[in-house]
C-alpha cells in the first residue's frame, strides 16, 4: 500500500483527492491536513464524502509515516511551506500548485503523462500540470510535435466555477454566475508560461504566439477548449497524427465527432478532435478542471511514480445524463 498525506485538505482539490483515493485499492490515506478545520470529520467539510469515511482533519504532519504528500495549496503557497518545513527525502512530493511547474532551480518534474511519462516515473519530486493548461496542450501537442501548424494559435477555453477554488467571490457566488458568462485574464493568464514552455520544447524556435482568450461558465466543473493555427496538411493527414500520438494514451482519446463536455466531466478522460476549414486547423479538447485537470491527473502520476497501472483508482463514470 502506498501510504499518502494531504496538505490543503479542505479545499475542492482536497476533497476530490479524499474522494478518489478512498476508492483506490492501492493506496491508505495516513493524514489529511488543515489547520482551520482541524479536529473536524472530512464529511463535515465534503459533506458528498458523508458515508464514506470517518477519517478527521488533522494539524499533524507525521512525514515518518507516509510515502508521497500531496500539496493542494493556492499558488505560491508551496514554495514558502518548504522554505518552513523540512520534508525528509525518502517521501515524494506532488504538488498541485503552479510553483514549480516552469524550469527553474529545482528538480520538478513536469507531470503531463502525454508528454513525460518515462520521467515521471522515476521522479522524486512533481509539478502538477494546471487545469486550462492540460486542456489546452493536449488539443495542440500532436500538431505541434508534427510541426504541422504555424503562426499564431488562438485559444478560447470556458470553465466551471470550481476551477477558481473554494473560497466565495465575487465571480463565484451562484447569483452572479448562474445564466452568466465573462471574459477574464485575455492573454495573461498564468497557465500561458507552462504551455509556451511545452510549445518550445515539442517545437523549438516556434515563433507564434499562444492567445489565450479565458472564459468563466455557467456550471460547476469541466472545461471546453477550442483552438486554431495555419495548417497545411489535409484533414486525413491531421487525423492520422492525432490518433497516431494518443494510441497508447491511458486517458486521452481521439474522436472523429465533435465532442461535449459531459462525457468527460466526473472523469479522468480527455477527448481531443479535429477539423479543417480552408487552411484553418481546429482543434477541441475538453476534460474535467478538478479530475484530469487537476487531482484525477494528480492521482495519475502517482501511480506511474510507484509502478501502478495508470488506470489504478480512477475508473470513474462520466455524468453524461
Amino acid at each position: 500500500m502506498v501510504r499518502v498525506g494531504i496538505l490543503g485538505a479542505a479545499g475542492y482539490t482536497g476533497g476530490e483527492l479524499i474522494r478518489v483515493l478512498l476508492n483506490h485499492p492501492e493506496v491508505e490515506i495516513v493524514f489529511a491536513n488543515s489547520e482551520s478545520n482541524a479536529g473536524n470529520k472530512v464529511y463535515e467539510v465534503h459533506e458528498g464524502l458523508l458515508g464514506d469515511t470517518e477519517l478527521e482533519l488533522t494539524s499533524e504532519m507525521p512525514w515518518d509515516k507516509v510515502d508521497v504528500v500531496f500539496f493542494c495549496f493556492g499558488h505560491g503557497k508551496s514554495e514558502a511551506f518548504l522554505k518552513e518545513h523540512a520534508i525528509p527525502d525518502s517521501v515524494r512530493i506532488i504538488d498541485l500548485a503552479q510553483d514549480f511547474r516552469t524550469a527553474g532551480e529545482h528538480d520538478y518534474v513536469y507531470g503531463l503523462p502525454e508528454t513525460h511519462r518515462d520521467i515521471i516515473r522515476g521522479c522524486r519530486h512533481l509539478a502538477n500540470p494546471g487545469c486550462f493548461a492540460t486542456c489546452i496542450q493536449l488539443a495542440l501537442l500532436p500538431a505541434l510535435k508534427a510541426g504541422a501548424i504555424s503562426g499564431d494559435i488562438h485559444v478560447n477555453g470556458i470553465t466551471g466555477s470550481t476551477g477558481a477554488g473554494q473560497k466565495p467571490g465575487a465571480t463565484t457566488h451562484f447569483s452572479w454566475r448562474n445564466d452568466n458568462i465573462s471574459v477574464y485574464k485575455t492573454f495573461t493568464h498564468q497557465h500561458l508560461l507552462e504551455i509556451n514552455q511545452t510549445v518550445q520544447e515539442l517545437h523549438p524556435g516556434y515563433e507564434g504566439r499562444v492567445l489565450f482568450i479565458p472564459q468563466r461558465g455557467c456550471f460547476a466543473r469541466g472545461i471546453y477548449v477550442t483552438a486554431y493555427a495555419k495548417c497545411d496538411k489535409s484533414l486525413d493527414e491531421m487525423q492520422q497524427i492525432y490518433a497516431d500520438y494518443y494510441k497508447d494514451a491511458a486517458f486521452t482519446h481521439f474522436v472523429k465527432k465533435s465532442p461535449d463536455m459531459k462525457q468527460v466531466v466526473n472523469t479522468n478522460k480527455a477527448v481531443v478532435y479535429v477539423e479543417k476549414y480552408d487552411d484553418q486547423l481546429l482543434m477541441i479538447s475538453c476534460i474535467d478542471n478538478l479530475l484530469k485537470g487537476a487531482v484525477g491527473q494528480a492521482v495519475q502520476n502517482m501511480n506511474l511514480m510507484f509502478g501502478m497501472d495508470e488506470h489504478m483508482g480512477l475508473n470513474l463514470k462520466a455524468s453524461a445524463f
